[in-house]
């Protein structure tokens, strides 16, 4: 398994959100296609905004403390047939539980709880790598955290779901 971070939010060519998981060498991006609600709920963790009133993702982040259970970590587990699945892995009274979940609502889960994110081998296989060989005088290529939006956005110019060996979903 790899351990991933957010990297963001954003929104593909022809406007569907998604959300990009980088390792944390930064070897590989996973762009994981999202719907609209579950990008404001990953984005307004990420930039720390506070709703008015809870959003589900909250919610369940409470439930889940009220009931003196730990979110242990997030992951990616697979990816069937053009989608992929995740599973939240918990913990209460010393039992161990997994349930299962779209990616999307791990990730809200996940940066909720400070619980960390992984995703298994053969869902990095979907990865697009970020860096370059650096054999051959080849460059590294990486997104950093002060990545101006315009080259994002010129990142994510190039990625295409041609680009991935599998689904993108």
């Amino acid at each position: 398994m790899r351990l991933m971070r957010v990297r963001r939010v954003a929104l593909d060519q022809q406007n569907n959100p998604l959300v990009l998981l980088v390792d944390q060498e930064e070897t590989i991006a996973l762009p994981i296609w999202i719907g609209q609600a579950e990008a404001m709920a990953i984005a307004m963790r990420l930039q720390n905004v506070q709703p008015p009133r809870p959003m589900t993702h909250d919610l369940l982040s409470t439930v889940l403390e009220q009931l003196s259970a730990t979110v242990t970590r997030v992951v990616v587990s697979d990816v069937r047939d053009a989608t992929y699945f995740a599973e939240i892995h918990l913990a209460r009274d010393g039992q161990a539980l997994v349930v299962d979940s779209r990616p999307s609502d791990a990730i809200a889960i996940a940066l909720r709880t400070d619980a960390p994110i992984f995703i298994e081998e053969k869902v990095a296989l979907q990865g697009i790598p970020l860096r370059k060989s650096t054999e051959g005088g080849e460059h590294p290529e990486a997104l950093s955290d002060e990545m101006d939006p315009q080259e994002f956005r010129k990142f994510l110019e190039r990625v295409k779901p041609g680009d991935f060996k599998g689904p993108v979903h």
